[in-house]
């Protein structure tokens, strides 16, 4: 009873209540408000003109067969007396026999002089390219330059009035969420409009050593490679460059380009229809969590060293395999990629300070940033048993004559072999057979198996949980965290 009088003291009545909750609810809501859907119309109608629709020709080469030694194989039910089947023969076995091939992207004017931006992967290897501008007019047009590297290419074509432009903008202030605008040539409809939001920035798609992709879900297909990305102001933030779909269609993951880097590499081709970029001359990997902790570091930030090339920069300025590099110059390196973007902008001579962990110690050294060299140039560039290898599950040998032609290894490998891999072990599960060849123990080299032993044993004296190692295999250096087994 004494509950329900409580109840009856603070409640009213059910009709009192209604009433009064009725006249609450009139006086504190607000009046209901109308969303409408944004507009981009009025942005469509400022910089539709200056998107354009690029058409690429290049001739397929015949001759398989006789390269192969091989009969043509023809198409599954091609009657033998069609005369496609004359064309699959001659396509097959005569050298110099050839057909055009056709590919379509997008790009956008960016000089009313008739500059043109695009992809890389558009253009390469075209015999011709052709514009098509919004009004229909159609131009042929002139490779100036392109970078595989970043998949951006300049083009020209020569009009007779000046033509609409857009100015390439900045990426730096989009944010996650805001709109984004994709305007090309899908599926070879040209002029299409596409809207989305900026879904992610600084995407790495493993394309290229530059990857900083800003992702987005505006739809994009194939056809829309080259055209701009532009923001809810009309400026170009981006080029849409690849999609992730395993069908080959939008799913609403798409990646453009940021506009600071799209700057500065049309800026090199416009004036010398290439890029020149630094080089330190190292091979480089993530500090992982698993890194960080086997070298005692107190963070994952910085970048691992696995190989300093000879004659290179680095060498010259006495870094070493093993190194972290934590900083250049003062900027700190949060992300492995970010040291491979600023050697890159930096011009060869530029001397620099590379800042760096060795041995648990702090070290600066003094380099000069070198001219990065061309692809063509980079091209010429009884098993011992113990308890500390047996905790990580391996056993270990010199490296002999005998085991360099069983594993085919260089004349200059140096290290120790491994011999054998207890299955299932630590150094198993961390990718280590038979036929590696271990250079190093954290920052360390190693040249016998006694170094390795001794060198494990004072990893775990340190409570630390693994061992770093450096390894060969098939012909790629890497350094491995490799758990001490319990």
């Amino acid at each position: 009873m004494l509950g329900l009088l409580v109840m009856a003291l603070i409640a009213p009545g059910p009709v009192r209540a209604a009433a009064e909750s009725e006249a609450v609810m009139r006086t504190t809501m607000p009046p209901p408000v109308t969303m409408a859907a944004p507009s981009f119309a009025d942005i469509v109608e400022q910089v539709v003109d200056a998107v354009v629709n690029i058409s690429v020709e290049q001739s397929v080469r015949g001759g398989h067969s006789g390269a192969s030694g091989l009969p043509p194989v023809l198409p599954p039910g091609l009657p033998e007396d069609s005369p496609l089947s004359e064309f699959f023969r001659r396509f097959h076995a005569e050298p110099g026999f050839s057909m055009p091939r056709e590919g379509e992207g997008s790009g956008f004017i960016i000089d009313p002089a008739g500059y043109i931006v695009t992809n890389n992967h558009v253009v390469e290897g075209a015999e011709r390219i052709r514009v098509t501008l919004n009004n229909a007019d159609e131009y042929q047009a002139t490779l100036i330059g392109r970078d595989p590297k970043t998949d951006l290419a300049l083009i020209k074509i020569e009009p007779q009035t000046p033509l609409t432009a857009v100015q390439l903008g900045s990426a730096a202030g989009a944010r996650v969420g805001d709109w984004v605008l994709a305007v090309g040539n899908p599926f070879g409809l040209g002029g299409s409009v596409s809207a989305g939001i900026i879904s992610a920035r600084g995407r790495d798609i493993n394309s290229g050593p530059y990857d900083d992709y800003l992702q987005i879900d505006a739809p994009i297909n194939r056809g829309n490679s080259g055209g701009p990305l532009f923001d809810a102001s009309g400026r170009v933030i981006g080029v849409n460059t690849a999609i992730f779909s395993p069908s080959g269609g939008n799913i609403g993951i798409g990646f453009a380009i940021p506009a600071e880097t799209v700057s500065s590499i049309v800026a090199d081709l416009r004036t010398k229809g290439h890029v020149d970029r630094g080089w330190l001359g190292v091979q480089i990997q993530p500090v992982t969590d698993e890194v960080a902790s086997s070298l005692g570091l107190p963070d994952r930030k910085g970048v691992l060293v696995t190989d300093v090339l000879p004659e290179g920069p680095a060498a010259a300025a006495g870094l070493r395999n093993g190194d972290v590099i934590l900083g250049v110059s003062g900027q700190p390196m949060e992300d492995y990629r970010d040291l491979t973007r600023l050697i890159a902008s930096l011009e060869a001579g530029t001397k620099a300070r590379v800042e760096l962990m060795r041995g648990g110690k702090d070290l600066t050294l003094p380099v000069t940033i070198g001219q990065m060299p061309g692809d063509g140039q980079l091209a010429a560039s009884s098993p011992n048993n113990g308890s500390d290898q047996a905790r990580l599950g391996v056993y270990l040998t010199p490296i002999t004559p005998e085991g360099r032609r069983q594993y085919n290894l260089r004349a200059d490998t140096t290290g120790v072999l491994v011999a054998e891999v207890e299955p299932n072990g630590p150094a198993a599960r961390a990718g280590i057979r038979a036929g590696t060849v271990i250079s190093m123990v954290g920052q360390q080299q190693v040249s016998t198996p006694e170094q390795v032993v001794g060198l494990i044993r004072d990893v775990a004296a340190q409570g630390r949980p693994s061992v770093l190692l450096r390894v060969e295999q098939d012909g790629q250096q890497r350094f491995v965290p490799v758990p001490f087994q319990g």
